[in-house]
This record gives C-alpha cells, structure tokens and sequence, in this order.
C-alpha cells in the first residue's frame, strides 16, 4: 500500500518508476483526482457539522428564552439530511481509493535491470556444471513411473488434473529433502513455525494477493477463507496489526508448508510432471526486519538458499529480476535457477524478494523504539526451497543409466542410509 501523500509529493516520479514495470500510469491522476474530491467531501461534512453544532445552541438559546425556533430547526434538519448524503459520498470515495493504492505494485529499487520479461533477467552467480550423461537422460516424470513412485493417475482419479501422489521412497526423498531445508534454516537462526494452512482476506491483503490476484487463490466456499498460496501469507502476517520494540528485530521465521494454487492464466505451461502443480510442498523464509537492514538480509536469504543447492551439488544460477518480471508486492528480487537436464534449461526454485515497507503498511506491522513514533518494518521472504521442484533436480541430475536415482551425500542421512533408490 502507498501513502498519497508521498505520490502527490512526487507525482512524476511516482509514474516513472511504475512505467519501468510497464505499468498504466492513468491511475495515478486518478489517484490525484479522488484524494482531492476525498479533501473536498471531508472539508464539507466538517463545515456543516460545525454549522449543525452552532445552530443547535442558538436553538436552545431561542428555546430558553421561550422564542421560535421552528425556523432554525428546519434548517439543521435539512443540513443533517445533507451530511449523511455527503457523508455516504465521502465513504463510497475513500473505498474507491484505498481500493486503486491496493491495487498498484510496490515501487522498484532504482538498481533492478530495465526489461520486459523473463527474458531481461541479469544473470549475477552462476555455481557447478551440467552434468553431461553418456546416455539419453530421461525426465522425471518417466523415472518416476518407471519405478512406480510418481502416480499421476492416482491423483487424477483422486482429485484432477496437476496433482501427483509420491509413493515409497520417492515419498521419503520428499520428507529427506524437507526436513534437510528445514534444519539448514534452523542453523542459521530462523524458528521454525507451523502456521494455519488456511487464512483469511485480511491476511491475503497484508501481503498483496487481495484484491489483484483473487483468480490465482483457491477460495472455501461459505466462509472468508482461503487456502495458503505460500507460507509467505501467514508468516508474515504473525505481527500484523501490532506494534513491537524494535528490540525484537530481527524476526527470522522459517516452515514447511503446503501451497495451493489454481494457476489461472497458465493454461499449456508445464502440463507434464512436477514444476507446475495445484498442490506442492515449500519451506519458506520471512524476514521482519529494521528498514536499515533489509537489502543485507536479502542477501543472506539468498546466500542461505544458494547453499542448499550446492550442498545437494545441484548446478543453478542466480539472476536479478528485471523491470518487467518482478512481482507485485516486491523492490528487489534473487531468483535461484536449478539446472533440469530433461529440458536443458535452468528452472526457477526459489524466489527471495526484499518487499520494503510495502507489506508493513497493508498489513500494519510497526516497530517502536523507546522516545520515539512508531515505523513500519521492512519485510522480506523467500523460498528455501521449493520442495518438489528440488525433487525434479534431485531426481533428473541424479539418474543412472539403468533408472536409479542416486542419493544425494547430505540427504543419505535423512534417509535412513539410503543412498540409491531402484
């Protein structure tokens, strides 16, 4: 959420800075217009609420005084009809703008690549090589099938399409690679939480999924619940409408969550396998931090997920995203690509974005240090990571010739010794 009174202090950079995401500035003069039309109402309900309190006294004046008031009776009638009229308009227009301010992103750090789309991404690390297999490599779906753990139709008969029920050992390799993130979080100082699964609108729109992106939710009919897209939502959403010492700074919290998405608009994209699906498990990071703090935890986050994948030895990039491809609610965002041999190509597998003060402000999530007023906290998030996009990449880098899969070293323990399944 925006002030208005930062945009109307700086309207032309406001549109400027928005253009960069290819974004349609005409709102921003319509912001303008309903903020003064909003001063103009809350002027005229304030006038004749005073004209109303003034002319009641002279009424009890004239009565005192056994005088006739009828006149100036007639008058505050009709003037209190006029201020619940104006009063009416006046909150029919404060909806209208709070609605357009939630509905217009988070202002772009100034040093994030100018681009269109994905394609206008800046590569800035890049760590290990694809493996070059002397055999045909095989995609996850096939390895999955032939050994009998990934059942696709299981899920279909079960539920529908972009669901998947993980069998036997494929079932614990996604348990072994949850609780390896897990513990990997928890080593650098974040506590693990285990929050609702289910939140309500006021939580979505702390962290910017209401009111823009309500089609991409999954919503429980008869009541104003939603199953979480991302543990982002009620992680964050822990310290919303509170006021905290700033001693309590900074809140690292970390957990294994599973996310629901009705992917609308990706109709074609990823129909085959695990990268895209209805239902899929992430261990996430939130960060709740010291406005002054929040670009170095960003990169923490980063440096603590690009861990993970190395120690999986799983060969990725790291790429900054550019104007036209970072997210709603985001200033600054790392995206870590693993490397899937079956498409060759890199994948997104986390997503750590520095939000600001953009979420705080939605979602009220203050600060107070002692002597001084109230500030709103910056807060990030991040995926540590995306469990069953980090099986694909486990499963596919990790493929022999006869259709095994072996065993990552770190995650041996996680699995009870095992260190090849098939």
């Amino acid at each position: 959420m925006h002030d208005i009174k930062k945009i109307e202090a700086n309207v032309e950079e406001f549109k400027a800075n928005l253009k960069l995401r290819n974004f349609n500035t005409d709102i921003v003069d319509e912001l303008i217009r309903l903020n003064a039309k909003r001063k103009d109402l809350t002027t005229s309900v304030e006038t004749t609420q005073a004209e109303i309190k003034k002319l009641s006294k002279e009424v009890g004046m004239k009565k005192k005084k056994g005088e006739d008031a009828t006149e100036i009776m007639s008058k505050v009638h009709d003037l209190k009809n006029s201020v619940v009229t104006t009063d009416q308009e006046l909150e029919e227009v404060k909806n209208k703008l709070d609605f357009e301010l939630s509905s217009i992103p988070n202002l772009i750090d100034v040093g994030t690549p100018v681009g269109k789309d994905e394609n206008d991404n800046q590569e800035v690390h890049r760590w290990g090589e694809p493996k070059n297999f002397d055999f045909e490599a095989k995609d996850h779906v096939t390895l999955g099938e032939n050994l009998g753990m990934l059942d696709f139709e299981a899920a279909a008969k079960i539920t529908g399409a972009r669901f998947v029920v993980y069998k036997d050992k494929f079932a614990r390799l996604e348990r072994a690679l949850a609780n390896f993130m897990l513990d990997h979080q928890l080593d650098r100082g974040y506590q693990e939480i285990i929050p609702p699964f289910i939140v309500h609108e006021r939580s979505l729109y702390g962290t910017g999924q209401l009111p823009k992106f309500k089609e991409d939710l999954f919503k429980i009919e008869g009541q104003d619940w939603y199953l979480i897209p991302t543990s982002e939502v009620p992680l964050t959403n822990i310290k919303r409408a509170e006021i905290f010492s700033e001693s309590e700074l900074p809140l690292k919290y970390t957990g294994l969550t599973p996310c629901f998405r009705s992917e609308a608009g990706s109709h074609g994209k990823d129909t085959r396998g695990l990268i895209r699906m209805h239902q899929f498990n992430k261990v996430e990071m939130v960060n709740i931090v010291h406005p002054d703090n929040s670009d170095s935890a960003l990169d923490e986050m980063v440096l603590s997920a690009q861990n993970i994948l190395e120690k999986l030895e799983l060969p990725y990039r790291t790429v900054r995203l550019c104007t036209g491809d970072i997210g709603f609610g985001s200033r600054k965002t790392f995206d870590l690509e693993v490397w899937v041999p079956s498409q060759k190509t890199y994948r997104e597998i986390s997503s750590c974005s520095n939000c600001g003060d953009f979420q705080a402000r939605r979602a009220s999530i203050r600060f107070k240090k002692e002597g001084e007023k109230p500030a709103f906290a910056h807060t990030l998030n991040g995926s540590g990571l995306a469990v069953g996009r980090c099986l694909v990449a486990v499963i596919e880098n990790y493929q022999n010739e006869d259709g095994s899969i072996s065993i990552p070293k770190a995650l041996v323990p996680y699995m009870g010794g095992i260190e090849k399944i098939g």
